[in-house]
This record gives structure tokens, C-alpha cells and sequence, in this order.
């Protein structure tokens, strides 16, 4: 296989939206993949508020100083949705579009929330559950990281 044949296949994953390759031959193997490997992300995510917490011991006074007050959306009401992936949060599809959804919105399981830009592909999140959304959590235009809350729905 050369370079050219290569390129093609590139250009067709591009066109096509995938993310994975894989081509096996009798003496050629070819992987293709592109964006990120989600699951070394979520593992190195997964670990941070440990090494964190580890890092930081005299914080720990301060941040018992002001639980109480953190205490209270903590106990917010409804079920949280959290993002998925590490990327850019996104209200609306384009600039001059409306919202997806608003506070007080009826969403129906499989709606779309919002998107995620990550690596220049936009990700719809979708509700995971009907219900009504009480909170806009994240901020428009914001970077979020995996886990982050994004809204609230009851």
C-alpha cells in the first residue's frame, strides 16, 4: 500500500465521519484513529481527583471552612446530567440559532441537550431520561472536562 492509497483511505474516514480504521492484508496491517482514545482519557481523568487530594493537604482546613456553604447545591434538586467527554459546551447548534433547551424545558429521552465540540466534531448530548430541566449548570462557550455537570432534570 502506498502513501496515495493511504491519503484515500483519510480522505474517506473524513468524509464519512469515522473515527476507526482497521485493514488487515496477508503482510499489512493498517490501523487508522483519530480523535481522542477516550478510555486512556476517562482512566487519566479517573485518577486526577486522587492526585489532587493527595497534592493538596493544607487546603483541606479551607475547604471545611466553606463546606457549608457548598453544602447547598450539592443538595439541589433533580438528577444531574454530566458530560461525557473532555471539550467546548455549546447551548445552541450555531450563533444565530436558539437555544436547545432553557430552564423549565420538557425534554423527552434522546433529545439533544447541547453539543461538545472536541477535536473540531461536534457531539450532541442527548437526555438520557424525559423530564423538565430546573438547571443550566455549565456555561456557554466553556471548556468542560468529563464528569462536569451540565444541567439538572427532575
Amino acid at each position: 500500500m502506498d502513501l496515495q492509497e493511504i491519503r484515500n483511505i483519510v480522505e474517506l474516514m473524513n468524509e464519512h465521519g469515522l473515527t476507526d480504521f482497521d485493514l488487515s492484508k496477508k503482510d499489512f496491517h493498517l490501523k487508522l484513529k483519530k480523535g481522542p482514545d477516550m478510555e486512556a482519557l476517562s482512566g487519566l481523568l479517573a485518577n486526577m481527583p486522587r492526585v489532587a487530594a493527595q497534592a493538596a493537604p493544607a487546603a483541606a482546613p479551607v475547604a471545611a471552612a466553606t463546606a457549608p456553604a457548598a453544602a447547598a447545591p450539592a443538595a439541589a434538586e433533580g438528577s444531574e446530567i454530566t458530560s461525557p467527554m473532555v471539550g467546548t459546551f455549546y447551548r445552541k447548534p450555531a450563533p444565530d440559532a436558539p437555544n436547545f433547551v432553557e430552564v423549565g424545558s420538557t425534554v423527552s429521552e434522546g433529545q439533544t441537550l447541547c453539543i461538545i465540540e472536541a477535536m473540531k466534531v461536534m457531539n450532541e448530548i442527548k437526555a438520557e431520561c424525559s423530564g423538565t430541566i430546573c438547571a443550566l449548570v455549565a456555561t456557554d462557550g466553556n471548556p468542560v472536562q468529563y464528569g462536569d455537570i451540565l444541567f439538572r432534570i427532575k
